[in-house]
């Protein structure tokens, strides 16, 4: 009675070895099998932005430094505040007094023309939309000296017209005439815009009209930078439609009011509220055809301000946006020759000494973890630009230096135990010439608990035979 008794006592580890080997075996199995993560629960995705936005604060920043360091370009510019970034990654290349607040004057005009673009985009407004003029945006009825397309009583002109004269004649009637479609009236056009400012966090923009006329706008050569990349990239096609057409000619006869004809005006003594004779206007961005790959994007002059002008080119893939403010000039001859010089010597810096590479490897990478309640996790990039700027170190340009830039993804075989969701675990690195460029961080998708005593000894194993 007792052996038969001993003998089942003995059979209690063999059967619990037993059980256990076999919890091992389906585990092994389970890893083996493994190939990815399961997807996140909205619970678990929204605790992975919140971590990285907790951790890494800078990835939801529009422009950002260089991730390394260069020798300080000598630009001798005449502009007092100037910015240029690279437009894919937001990466700040130049800047000389960025935050100094100054009046954008038209540059005010590029808010505007978010707010209408948004209208479209969202289907309120179509862009052969015929828009009523309201007497506010009659030329007649401008400030002296006003910038305008020529807007009188009784016109028919569309919604495009309207945007036209706006970018390439910066007309300040056009301003007022999309405000009160848009709005019924300037002041809530003028919030909308001030909206845009405030959810970009912009807190040096803002505006009391759309025209830029007032020297109580307000805005920093980073700020309104930071705006025409996000600009730019929410509305790509505005630059071929709008801001790189060089040539605009208002009244056509199309547009005048009922019952009158083409006749030469003479504008001398004001303008009439019936405008009836053709104007033809050149862009006023001075660098359009002159600069290689130059498509926009606006000027901007009153006494306050100076000679302001965002500009933004591209060639081949790379695009890159400067800002310059309170240009000198002692004439518009002079300003404008000013806006060149600066507008050339920022871009050609840029286009000699950078150039954009994709990052091909922006991915999730699965990595099994051991002895954790949950058998991987995915590892994410933190930052999610598509592009670097990579510096001109050697080649025979920066665009053929860039295309040799290589890419190394270091993530480790496995992790074991418990894993806290948004901790970095790997890295993707750029280099080129053996020196590295960028570095970008792979972090846990997910929280995994540690797991039982079992199940992490039964893990031990597995990891020691996969």
């Amino acid at each position: 009675m007792k052996s038969e008794k001993k003998r089942r006592l003995w059979l209690i580890p063999v059967v619990l070895l037993i059980l256990f080997a076999s919890y091992t075996v389906f585990r092994a199995v389970s890893f083996k099998n493994l190939k990815e993560a399961p997807s996140l629960t909205n619970e678990q995705a929204l605790e992975l932005e919140k971590q990285l936005s907790v951790l890494y604060p800078e990835r939801s920043q529009v422009l950002h430094p260089l991730s390394y360091n260069i020798q300080k370009p000598a630009l001798d510019l005449t502009a007092e505040a100037a910015i240029l970034i690279d437009v894919s990654n937001g990466t700040v290349l130049f800047e000389k007094n960025a935050d100094e607040v100054i009046p954008p004057a038209s540059m005010t005009k590029l808010f505007a023309m978010f707010v209408v673009e948004e209208e479209v985009r969202a289907g309120h407004l179509k862009y052969e939309d015929l828009i009523p003029l309201p007497p506010e945006s009659w030329a007649c009825n401008m400030p002296p000296h006003s910038s305008l397309m020529f807007l009188g009583e009784g016109q028919k002109v569309t919604l495009e017209e309207l945007l036209l004269g706006l970018s390439i004649c910066s007309g300040n009637d056009a301003a007022y005439a999309l405000a009160y479609k848009v709005c019924g009236n300037m002041p809530d056009f003028v919030a909308r815009m001030n909206k845009v400012a405030w959810d970009l966090g912009l807190i040096h923009t803002s505006f009391v009209e759309s025209s830029g006329y007032s020297e109580l706008n307000t805005t920093t050569a980073r700020e309104m930078a930071l705006f025409c990349r996000i600009y730019l990239n929410r509305h790509p096609k505005s630059l071929e439609r709008f801001h790189s057409v060089k040539t605009f000619t208002y009244p056509k006869e199309k547009n005048l009011a009922p019952g009158d004809r083409p006749l030469n005006q003479d504008f001398s003594q004001g303008i009439p509220q019936h405008i009836t004779m053709p104007v033809t206007q050149k862009n006023t961005n001075p660098l359009l055809g002159k600069l290689e790959g130059c498509d926009g994007l606006k000027t901007g002059y009153i006494d306050e301000s100076g000679y302001n002008l965002s500009l933004t080119a591209v060639r081949g893939k790379t695009r890159y946006l400067s800002v310059t403010m309170k240009g000198k000039g002692s004439s518009t001859a002079e300003g404008q020759a000013n806006r060149v010089k600066d507008g050339t010597a920022l871009m050609e810096w840029a286009f000699y000494t950078f150039a954009d590479a994709s990052v091909d490897f922006l991915k999730p990478y699965f990595v099994k973890v051991y002895g954790a309640a949950g058998q991987g996790v995915n590892l994410i990039p933190v930052y999610n630009e598509k592009t670097i700027c990579v510096p001109f170190v050697s080649g025979t340009d920066a665009a053929e230096c860039a295309s040799r830039i290589n890419f190394k993804v270091h993530v480790p075989e496995n992790l074991s135990g418990r894993i806290e969701c948004g901790t970095v675990f790997g890295k993707i690195t750029a280099e080129i010439d053996g020196y590295t460029i960028a570095e970008i961080p792979l972090a846990s998708d997910r929280s995994l608990k540690k797991a039982s005593f079992i199940t992490a000894l039964a893990d031990f194993f597995v990891s020691q035979t996969l």
